[in-house]
């Protein structure tokens, strides 16, 4: 794997996640307890043998970079193994990156001093596993110039990212971007081929079409621009996510908005996610701070005993459970819940401290917040709504480093 290369997009604002994108680009987000976003493509790559990988930032990009060094510092730079973070530097002009593509485009020269033969652009704000070797080896096989990565989903959800169709050979023969009617799989009317944003690309058919992409005032967007451009320059061919054995579509997130965020949370929780963490094949790396081990505690306060309870959730390092009840939530690093509180269906985020007799249901806490006794929060959504952001399915979200009282 030598011979190819590995670039993140990685400069996403996230609106539809803000507050939690408020101080932080998307891929930079934690999510399951102990995880950021980018680290889901970040242990792909590492599992697939890639180790030559620059991850494009721009947007708040400090926890990113932060987490870049605490957490990915495992490859051998003398051996010619890196991740290295690349600013966007107005390369080519005044401009920021004005696109996906002009990401790639402002950064070419990287490319080119590489030697690479392909190239590999990801997203760093998706939740799935996948081995890209199998991606290159079907590439390969197919003789393609570039290959893009779909799996079935339903209508609804295609509507929202680019829709492929494909003929016999696997060839896309037709793209669309955000379609208001997509194109349906062949004998399935209520599903369509949508994008994964994941690509791959022979390096020299690349440049061709993003230095004709440059001089025209398009949005500079793959989905939009480049890969329509690409089917009439070369063979474009469609890799199929899906399950060899079941055929069925494999886990695949993007974690977009706060319900999203908030119900793939939660399904990390059920009996057989389908998202496992708990796969020792395919191990998912994040940087892990000193903390003890998470303990619970029986509470003698006021002469009254109640033992520390924690059912259907996930506990990370440093959580201290003073007798208090968790439901069917996530507790990340260094999180002390005091007696009487209650947590249920609730993402905590590192480094909060909930207070004695406090309520929680439904929501997203990001750091550092404090939660001061017997507040209470997402069971009056009226009352939520004039202090926090309430979601359209009732989630409520607390920005990092709010104090919440009674």
């Amino acid at each position: 794997m030598r011979s190819t290369l590995v670039m993140i997009l990685a400069g996403g604002r996230g609106r539809r996640l803000h507050p939690l994108t408020k101080d932080r680009t998307k891929p930079a987000v934690p999510f399951g307890g102990v995880y950021r976003l980018i680290d889901f493509t970040l242990s792909n790559c590492a599992n697939s043998g890639l180790r030559c990988i620059y991850v494009l930032t721009q947007y708040k990009s400090d926890s990113l970079i932060r987490h870049l060094g605490l957490a990915w510092r495992i490859y051998n730079r003398e051996l010619g193994e890196f991740i290295d973070p690349i600013p966007a530097q107005q390369r080519l002009g005044a401009n920021w990156y004005l696109g996906t593509a002009d990401a790639i485009t402002q950064n070419v020269e990287l490319i080119k001093r590489s030697g690479a033969e392909h190239l590999f652009v990801f997203s760093g704000d998706h939740v799935y596993k996948m081995n890209y070797q199998l991606m290159l080896d079907f590439h390969r096989e197919h003789r393609a110039d570039a290959t893009i990565v779909a799996l079935e989903k339903p209508k609804e959800v295609g509507r929202q990212f680019g829709v492929a169709v494909i003929n016999d050979e696997s060839q896309l023969v037709d793209f669309q971007e955000k379609p208001r009617h997509p194109r349906p799989v062949p004998g399935h009317p209520d599903v369509c081929l949508t994008s994964m944003g994941v690509y791959l690309f022979n390096v020299d058919f690349l440049l061709d079409v993003l230095e004709k992409d440059s001089r025209t005032d398009s949005e500079h967007d793959f989905g939009t621009n480049i890969i329509p451009m690409m089917m009439n320059m070369g063979k474009v061919c469609v890799y199929d996510f899906c399950n060899e054995w079941t055929h069925e579509p494999r886990y695949w997130e993007d974690i977009g908005t706060l319900d999203a965020y908030w119900k793939a949370s939660m399904g990390m929780l059920e009996l057989n996610p389908k998202f496992n963490l708990f796969n020792p094949e395919w191990p998912l790396r994040c940087y892990h701070g000193q903390y003890p081990p998470a303990r619970t505690v029986f509470a003698d306060d006021e002469q009254i005993g109640f033992t520390g309870n924690v059912l259907d959730s996930m506990v990370c390092e440093g959580v201290v459970v003073v007798g208090a009840l968790v439901k069917h939530s996530i507790l990340s690093p260094d999180v002390r819940v005091k007696c009487y509180a209650e947590i249920e269906d609730s993402v905590i985020m590192s480094h909060v401290v909930i207070g004695k007799n406090a309520k929680i249901k439904k929501a997203i806490i990001d750091k550092e917040v404090v939660i001061r006794n017997a507040a209470v929060i997402g069971h009056d959504e009226d009352k939520d709504r004039k202090r926090f952001h309430v979601t359209n399915n009732g989630v409520v979200v607390v920005p990092k480093g709010a104090v919440v009282e009674a």
